[in-house]
């Protein structure tokens, strides 16, 4: 039977934003599995690729993060998140725009971690950075509310025209939209 209880258990959720309490690092972290055990935290945090920073924190997971996490950095906080949500290893990952504020080392980083991570589970990755969603199964590309494509990231690319190929040259090769990349 799915209950509220049950399906709330099975989804996690790392937003582009992510909401930390006033509280240290270890007990932020286990609002996600409250019974977690201090291996299990510093394993996710590995994987999230965090934990040389949390250890580097003064009191390393006994560090108060201050009220929505400002002692922080965007791209720490959302590292933690995704050490949160590997932590309570749902059934069911929601990732909006969970690396945008990561630079393109951390990024590179933290996918390798995600693409182990969400193997295996139903993923919604939304996402503006194609390299968030480049492995994706299936990959839908919304304008106006519509889905107006959908495909796998090779299938896209090659559609003439298509939106999704258009923001690849545009974002990824630098080119101009409607102009033939070898112009």
């Amino acid at each position: 039977d799915l209950t509220q209880r049950s399906l709330r258990a099975a989804i996690g959720v790392v937003s582009q934003d992510p909401h930390l309490f006033h509280d240290t690092v270890g007990d932020n972290l286990l609002y996600a599995r409250p019974g977690a055990t201090r291996e299990e935290i510093e394993a996710a945090c590995r994987r999230a690729q965090i934990h040389d920073v949390i250890a580097a924190l003064p009191d390393g997971y006994d560090t108060v993060v201050g009220e929505r996490g400002y002692r922080l950095s965007g791209g720490e906080k959302q590292r933690l998140a995704i050490a949160r949500m590997l932590l309570k290893d749902p059934a069911i990952v929601v990732l909006d725009e969970a690396t945008s504020h990561l630079d393109s080392e951390n990024e590179a980083a933290v996918q390798d971690a995600l693409e182990e991570a969400l193997a295996g589970r139903t993923s919604i990755v939304i996402a503006h950075r194609l390299s968030t969603i480049r492995a994706a199964d299936q990959i839908l590309v919304i304008d106006e509310g519509a889905i107006v494509e959908r495909g796998t990231h090779d299938d896209l690319v090659d559609v003439p025209g298509g939106l999704y190929a258009d923001l690849y040259r545009t974002l990824v090769r630098g080119d101009v939209v409607g102009e033939p990349a070898d112009a």
